[in-house]
């Protein structure tokens, strides 16, 4: 049986039918834009006539190395006929030619990430027979130099400057701006230009059979699949790579054929608010690239409606109708050719996080879809976009506002200006700079760049331009059309009046606002008060099972944990409060003293600043539970390392030798005393693998006294918290267990001394006795751990270096990047949870200690907490709760939503 490699827009039927009516499954077939192109011509949307090669094609094409499977083009050819019979032109023929366009269309929506030619069956004679047609000289020598210069671009791998500099050199004649003020004659000329630079640069002629272009065009739409551009914007945006992309061969329907002929792009609903209304931008006598590139000065879509109020009026109603069949905001592109109104594609709108959470509560409130699927609409990661930083306004003031441009995608943006991709790019990976691109437009070749760098500047484009579609999908701050503004990309310099900003100089964006500032402005993070996003979180919840609590070691931390949703701290790292400038010393004296009074002493010091941090954590709370880790890391880490002080000492011994003055010499002597002293000290606990010897239960076991203070510092806090009125709930969570004996005893020593304080103030605190699980061998003794653990938490993070036996830090600075780049890992382990090995050790700890301890809580406090896939994997394992950063707790909610609603589909 022949293989189908093509459908007409008719056939929509036929290829739903060759996949089982699985609607996924044929936009995996015909591309996203092929099976709209179908549906809307089977509702009867005003579609050109045309047909869809499938991603199928493509696959086979790339895999024999740029060869047509077979079949392929005897089908093209053959519908082309019936496109022909359709429109009653036919291809080729200067009395009466069809004009196709060649575009690109993958199962997801990559803006302008692939290949487009346009006007394809133009040349010498049919451009004449066009004049004769239409009567206009501009309009076909306009649409004739297009296809030569994208042919020659796309195609034959032209660079774009020489046509570009053509243009340009036309215009600075003539004295106008844009090219559509050229005359015809301007542009007969530039076509015989245009065809030497292809003839300069290609060393061919250009093609003049119809076939052939189209011919090329295909093939050339197919190896964009694997272009650079392509593939990192996938990466980017986790899209596989064995997908491939359709070829849509569409009927040339023309926006600039002089009056009455505008092309448009428009969104159904606000890109970047949400609010329900249409937007977009259109041109007279132009073609849809000049929309998009922003070359020229777009106008509001408003404005059509008093341009041309009655095409207005239908486009409104069809945008409305297709939000409804597709249940979903849409980005449309439409031509009106004569008055006469064509749809060219419709799809999926890319829009900000802010506008995803409008659009999907307003679809559930008006029952075009349901909670869940509004709540499954918004991905994790847009939450964070909630917290992008924002300029205070205090900040603004000190700064100049050198200019305005459209707000096309929100947050604050600060960095040096990078006038070309791969500088910003080059910047950010080998100086860690923080970078502003600044453009006079992007296009796709920009994109690396504009994914580098911290947000992107144009000075033209419009609200659907490519930078505008690029920078809101990947949540960058973006300003466009800040026409102020004048991009000497030779010069690398940006002038605006009197003021120039050089490249690497400061500057700093406002994509909320459209602000454009000199200098670096300081940014704050703002709070989550969006209505539209309270009311999705709180469906979220609603829906899950797993509980998210918060990573906080300060009650600032805690607060704002409890304001985004925390249901509780699931790690306070004690350590961390005794790096404070005013507790350091006395920590340091207690490692260091050989003296067990001075010891004591040192710690009874420290007893009133935890008990003042613990309590803090408890009225931040007020009744959640709070899990406080005990001391965990080496004591070597409180000191001055034993290099730092090594090469000290070996300066000082220089230095006395040079001092000229005896108060000199005795001043660098005591010094070095004193120096020499704590190197000794810091030697005597140096380890050759800290991370395996004294740490955690291990230092309380062999000092008791420290985690005593701490079990008693807790419980004070509590007892004065509840004296207070308040309700404390502290978990204390025992690190670093290997051993049952281990947990046993440290237990035993620890709760004498909770019952003590209790009977002391004559209050009665609830707690728990855990344990962190991140030793392979206390995940496979769960079962003898749970006897005396309420709770285990387990230490991802750890837990998956030993299992690997891989240090963190030292793999991702060396072999694991390369790892990852061969396919070794399927992803970062310490990015996301390996469940095959890691998990599988947490599935068997989860389920031995419950064979001990029913009831026993089971969390996870590592940095896997916040990660969206190990969340979902932490949900699969049936845990009770996952722990993050403060502002991981709203991803962290929403992505426990996803979880369980995706188990139960």
């Amino acid at each position: 049986m022949t293989t189908k490699w093509v459908y007409t827009l008719d056939e929509l039927d036929e290829a739903e039918a060759a996949v089982d009516g699985d609607w996924d499954r044929v936009r995996g077939l015909l591309g996203g834009k092929g099976a709209n192109l179908g549906e809307m011509n089977r509702l009867g949307v005003p579609v050109p006539p045309g047909f869809t090669i499938t991603t199928e094609a493509c696959n086979g094409y790339l895999a024999a190395g740029g060869q047509f499977p077979q079949g392929l083009w005897e089908q093209a050819l053959a519908a082309l006929r019936t496109m022909e019979e359709k429109t009653g032109k036919k291809f080729g023929d200067p009395s009466n030619p069809l004009l196709v366009s060649c575009r690109s269309g993958a199962k997801f929506s990559m803006p302008g990430m692939m290949d487009t030619v346009l006007d394809i069956g133009l040349n010498d004679q049919v451009t004449e027979g066009m004049i004769k047609l239409t009567g206009n000289e501009h309009f076909a020598f306009d649409s004739y130099r297009r296809l030569i210069q994208m042919f020659g671009t796309v195609v034959l791998g032209v660079r774009d400057e020489p046509f570009e500099d053509v243009l340009a050199s036309y215009r600075d004649r003539r004295g106008v701006r844009t090219d559509a003020d050229l005359t015809g004659d301007d542009l007969r000329s530039i076509v015989g230009e245009f065809k030497e630079i292809v003839r300069r640069h290609a060393r061919i002629e250009f093609p003049s059979d119809a076939e052939e272009q189209l011919r090329m065009a295909t093939q050339a739409v197919f190896d964009s699949w694997n272009g650079k551009r392509a593939r990192n914007y996938r990466d980017a945006a986790h899209i596989a790579h064995d997908l491939g992309t359709g070829v849509n061969v569409v009927t040339m329907v023309y926006g600039n054929l002089g009056e009455g002929s505008v092309t448009g792009v428009a969104m159904s609903r606000n890109a970047t608010t949400g609010e329900n209304a249409l937007e977009g931008d259109y041109l007279t006598n132009a073609q849809g690239e000049d929309v998009v590139a922003g070359t020229r000065p777009t106008k509001p879509l408003q404005q059509l409606k008093t341009e041309m109020r009655e095409i207005y009026i239908q486009f409104e109603g069809i945008a409305r109708r297709l939000e409804r069949h597709y249940r979903d905001m849409q980005d449309m592109e439409f031509t009106v050719e004569r008055g006469k109104l064509w749809i060219l594609q419709t799809r999926t709108g890319k829009r900000t996080a802010q506008a995803a959470v409008r659009i999907a509560v307003e679809l559930a409130d008006e029952g075009l879809i349901s909670r869940e699927e509004a709540v499954l609409r918004v991905e994790p990661e847009q939450i964070e976009f909630f917290l992008h930083p924002q300029f205070s306004r205090e900040a603004k003031a000190g700064h100049k506002v050198i200019a305005h441009g459209l707000n096309v995608s929100p947050g604050a943006a600060t960095g040096v200006v990078a006038f070309d991709p791969d500088l910003a790019e080059r910047w950010v990976k080998e100086s860690k700079r923080d970078v502003v691109l600044v453009r006079p437009e992007t296009k796709p070749d920009d994109v690396h760049g504009m994914l580098a760098a911290k947000g992107t500047l144009t000075s033209s484009g419009g609200r659907t331009s490519h930078a505008a579609l690029v920078a809101r999908q990947f949540g960058k701050p973006a300003v466009v059309g800040a026409s102020e503004l004048s991009i000497d990309l030779v010069a690398r310099v940006m002038t605006v009046g009197d003021i120039e900003v050089h490249e690497g100089e400061w500057i700093s964006i406002d994509g909320t606002t459209g602000e454009v500032f000199i200098g670096k402005l300081d940014t704050v993070v703002p709070d989550m008060d969006d209505e539209s996003l309270a009311r999705l979180m709180g469906w979220a919840d609603g829906f899950r099972r797993l509980g998210v609590r918060a990573n906080a070691d300060y009650p600032a931390d805690a607060v704002r944990a409890r304001k985004y949703g925390a249901e509780g701290i699931g790690l306070c790292r004690t350590e961390h409060m005794f790096f404070e400038p005013e507790r350091l010393p006395t920590v340091q004296r207690m490692i260091t003293t050989q003296i067990l009074a001075e010891r004591r002493e040192a710690v009874e010091a420290l007893l009133p600043f935890q008990r003042e941090d613990f309590a803090g954590l408890f009225r931040a709370m007020d009744g959640l539970p709070v899990i406080i880790r005990l001391i965990d890391p080496p004591l070597h880490e409180f000191l001055p390392g034993f290099e730092e002080l090594t090469r000290e000492l070996t300066d000082l011994q220089i230095r006395v030798t040079n001092a000229r003055t005896l108060e000199k010499v005795e001043e660098i002597t005591a010094k070095i005393s004193e120096t020499q002293a704590m190197l000794d000290k810091v030697g005597a606990l140096r380890e050759s693998n800290p991370m395996l010897g004294l740490r955690g239960v291990r230092l309380g076991i062999l000092i008791p006294e420290l985690t005593r203070m701490q079990v008693r510092a807790i419980f004070e806090a509590a007892c004065e918290v509840t004296s207070e009125g308040g309700k404390a709930v502290p978990e204390i969570m025992i690190p670093l267990t290997s051993h049952v004996n281990e947990l046993r005893r440290q237990r035993e020593v620890l709760e004498v001394e909770a019952r003590k304080v209790m009977a002391e103030r004559g209050i009665e605190v609830k707690y728990q006795f855990g344990t962190m699980i991140e030793v392979p061998r206390a995940a496979l003794t769960a079962d003898q751990i749970a006897e005396y653990a309420e709770f285990l938490s387990f230490g991802t993070n750890d837990l998956t270096q030993m299992t690997f036996a891989m240090s963190r830090d030292d793999a991702e600075a060396g072999f694991l990047m390369r790892y990852l780049a061969d396919g070794i890992l399927p992803a970062n382990p310490f990015a996301t949870l390996d469940e095959d090995g890691v998990g599988k050790l947490m599935r068997l700890a989860v389920s031995q200690a419950r064979k001990t301890r029913p009831d026993i809580e089971t969390g996870v406090c590592g940095e896997h907490g916040g990660d969206p896939a190990s969340i979902a994997i932490c949900d699969r394992l049936g845990l009770d709760y996952v722990s993050c950063s403060p502002y991981r707790v709203p991803v962290a909610r929403l992505s426990a939503a996803h979880s369980a609603l995706r188990s139960k589909s």
